[in-house]
């Protein structure tokens, strides 16, 4: 069965008043006729439960199912797979992968075929969400889909999978959070650039064309969006968040989980919810961008968010005001996802990761918010902790000389539904077991259901029960279908900008001369621990270039420079940053700054003394770095603007810059003529603006410092309390600050988020 194709097992019947539904003949489920209607029978016993019948709500569905589970069920139901490739391979971190005891190349076996590790989990753990990272085809991924329904509608109660990634729009892949879409899928600014159109509108239709290439592909949940209030201008997950304005973000929240939940029409089975929706997790409770010295909570050593400015409740209003306060009719985000993050100094008293905090989940986020959704931990948290800097150490803040079992059953205490990166249901049988022990079989059985009830009523839905499978020819035409990809270029375009314009140097004549020096990458090792060899690249291919201008090597020649630039990568293109381990060698505490600028940089400002610290791999409590230098390894960037400056005379020099966080701009704006910022590599949209043939219109979604002094003095938890830099032009580039053709944009946009 895994070396042919599987769409002659697939079977069909529409109801006339009703759903159409779809089984696999493999899987031993019968059709069921009650009232002159049909009905799967996916317990395969004849009987007609109510979780079967479809014209009941999700709800009452839900709840039957529910209470049928045995214990073993329900946990299996809890866990969230690791992520899965299509076709998988094997790597330390993301483990094991084998077809048929071979590996995928041995086996010809088709790229859609399951994994042994894949049937392990779904028959035997009864694993009922995966999160898929890479696809090698959209018309795979909807075979890989079909396989993996087929195979768990012959298990007791057939509950369908649920499939889930993380974002997979964007235009650079960023392998942990919008990793390989692998084939076409629409492509679209990254969550930072869709800030940067200050439009809540274009962020709807962005969910409401993703939703539908996700379903295409066989996809029902979003692991977004990330709505954490990015206060904290050094955080490595800057660029995948919705910026520093929480009246901002809490629109954009919004309008993106209407887009992603809501189906209408035919589409529609009940409530806003049907064959067109993707839950959408948003991510991560309560706001996981007050990380201590922008060090992230991946590490140990980013494991505290901190509040310095008292501000923890701005931090809940894109989820609160945002996406628990929906205006289409699904009302609220279906699940939640906290962060890593300990709160350091939290209300609840205890210093835990958010998912370890009943503080956090139950007391706040259940009662006091009202809810009662899914809440789904971070991956790979009640692992064990192993190195202090490394990204594939178990993160299990607060709680690490706690046991699996222990740290499972604090996360249930606490009021989660759900493990992230869990593929095996034993930690939590052991983890009931200990809730037995002290509250006794009733208590911990009803527990176990209100999870259970909430995981199943989102499976229900989005109408899997009833028709889970796809036609791989019809994903191929939706997944990245022309008019898709028009409005995510269309997106692209309105993402840009234009800080700077002197002399009114843009837009550029068709045909101009220009040079454009090579970008240089020195070698490194990735976070992933790849490396990179030192080389030489055109930022952008010359075949595209030449479409819009002249192209030539000579700076003597060219009537005009562009020069295409990174972000000082001390934060942006690592999620480890500030922490050195030769510092650490040398005798010191590791901790160092995370730089903003190109050029070396001493942090004279930082504080003295940490406001949190603490590590069963420590020995101290103060994680400061006051004094200490770090250099970023793409300083190469401001010397080509430098080098291009010189070599160009008083000919125009234009900068394009990929940002990914705030930055230093001071080293090299006094001899930019031009200045545009980017967010994700968007080498056809920069063409489109330079080229006139598009207008700027993007806004700046956040800060940029006159220096890193100022980075150092704002506190991580308050938006808006950085000295801003000021051009050449006497610009102020501030949040909101954008030009057009004509000048500084001063729009309704400004006016309604800008004035802060």
């Amino acid at each position: 069965m895994e070396m042919e194709q599987m769409h002659s097992r697939l079977k069909f019947f529409q109801n006339p008043n009703g759903p159409k539904l779809a089984w696999s003949s493999a899987s031993g489920v019968k059709l069921l006729e009650k009232d002159g209607l049909c009905f799967k029978d996916l317990a395969k016993d004849g009987v007609l439960y109510p979780y079967e019948d479809w014209r009941l709500p999700a709800e009452v569905r839900a709840r039957d199912l529910a209470a049928r589970m045995t214990i073993e069920q329900i946990a299996g139901l809890m866990l969230y797979s690791r992520h899965q490739f299509v076709p998988g391979f094997a790597s330390s971190y993301f483990g094991e992968v084998s077809y048929g005891g071979k590996t995928f190349e041995e086996s010809n076996w088709l790229p859609s075929a399951l994994t042994d590790q894949q049937r392990e989990f779904i028959t035997n753990d009864f694993l009922r969400h995966v999160l898929v990272v890479s696809v090698q085809s959209p018309e795979i991924a909807a075979d890989w889909s079909n396989r993996l329904q087929e195979l768990s509608e012959s298990l007791p109660w057939g509950v369908p999978i649920a499939i889930s990634s993380d974002p997979r729009h964007g235009t650079s892949v960023t392998f942990e959070f919008d990793a390989g879409a692998g084939g076409d899928i629409s492509h679209w600014p990254e969550p930072l650039g869709m800030t940067a159109t200050f439009d809540p509108a274009l962020v709807k239709r962005f969910g409401e064309i993703a939703s539908k290439e996700y379903r295409a592909l066989g996809i029902t949940t979003a692991l977004s969006p990330q709505v954490d209030l990015t206060t904290e201008p050094r955080w490595s997950r800057f660029m995948g968040s919705f910026g520093e304005s929480s009246k901002l973000n809490a629109d954009l929240a919004r309008a993106y989980c209407d887009g992603f939940q809501t189906s209408e029409g035919d589409a529609e089975i009940a409530d806003g919810w049907g064959y067109d929706s993707v839950n959408a997790m948003v991510k991560h409770w309560p706001g996981g961008g007050a990380v201590e010295g922008g060090r992230d909570a991946h590490f140990a050593c980013g494991k505290y968010s901190v509040y310095p400015g008292d501000n923890f409740d701005e931090h809940l209003v894109p989820f609160t005001e945002g996406a628990f306060k929906l205006e289409g009719k699904t009302q609220k985000a279906s699940a939640v996802m906290p962060y890593y993050t300990v709160v350091f100094g939290q209300p609840g008293g205890e210093n835990v990761g958010c998912s370890y905090s009943k503080y956090l989940i139950n007391d706040l986020l259940r009662e006091k918010y009202g809810y009662d959704e899914v809440v789904c931990t971070d991956w790979s948290i009640t692992g064990d902790e192993t190195e202090i800097d490394s990204m594939y150490s178990g993160k299990c803040w607060g709680v690490e000389n706690l046991t699996e079992a222990q740290r499972c059953y604090k996360i249930l205490m606490a009021g989660v539904d759900q493990f992230g990166g869990l593929n095996t249901k034993e930690p939590i049988l052991k983890a009931y077991k200990l809730g037995v022990e002290e509250h006794g079989e009733t208590f911990m059985r009803t527990r176990m259901e209100a999870s259970a009830r909430r995981l199943l009523k989102n499976i229900f839905r989005t109408g899997l029960f009833e028709n889970p499978y796809l036609q791989p020819e019809e994903t191929a035409k939706v997944v990245g279908c022309p008019a898709y990809m028009a409005e995510g270029f269309d997106a692209q375009i309105k993402s840009l900008v234009m800080l700077k314009n002197k002399e009114r140097v843009l837009p550029l004549a068709p045909k101009t001369k220009v040079y454009v020096p090579k970008v240089h990458t020195p070698a490194n090792v990735d976070w992933m621990g790849i490396s990179v060899e030192n080389h030489w690249d055109d930022p952008v291919p010359p075949v595209l270039f030449e479409k819009y201008f002249d192209l030539t090597d000579n700076p003597e020649d060219a009537d005009a420079a562009i020069c295409f630039i990174r972000q000082p990568n001390g934060a942006g293109f690592t999620l480890l940053g500030g922490y050195d381990t030769k510092d650490r060698e040398n005798g010191g505490n590791g901790y160092v700054p995370i730089s903003l600028q190109y050029r070396p940089y001493t942090a004279k400002e930082a504080r003295e003394y940490s406001i949190a610290g603490g590590d069963p791999q420590e020995e101290f409590i103060n994680r400061g770095y006051r004094g200490k230098t770090v250099a970023v390894n793409n300083e190469d960037d401001l010397d080509l603007v430098l080098n291009t400056r010189k070599a160009m005379g008083n000919k125009p020099v234009i900068v394009c810059v990929k940002m990914t966080n705030p930055m230093v701009v001071a080293e090299f704006e006094p001899i930019a003529d031009a200045i545009i910022a980017a967010f994700g590599d968007l080498p056809q949209a920069l063409l489109e603006v330079l080229s006139g043939k598009r207008e700027p219109s993007g806004l700046l979604p956040m800060q940029l410092p006159q220096d890193m002094d100022t980075v150092e003095r704002q506190y991580e938890d308050v938006p808006f309390d950085m000295t801003c830099y000021i051009d050449t032009e006497g610009h102020c580039y501030d949040f909101g600050f954008g030009m057009d053709w004509s000048g500084v944009i001063d729009d309704h946009r400004v006016k309604k988020y800008a004035h802060h």
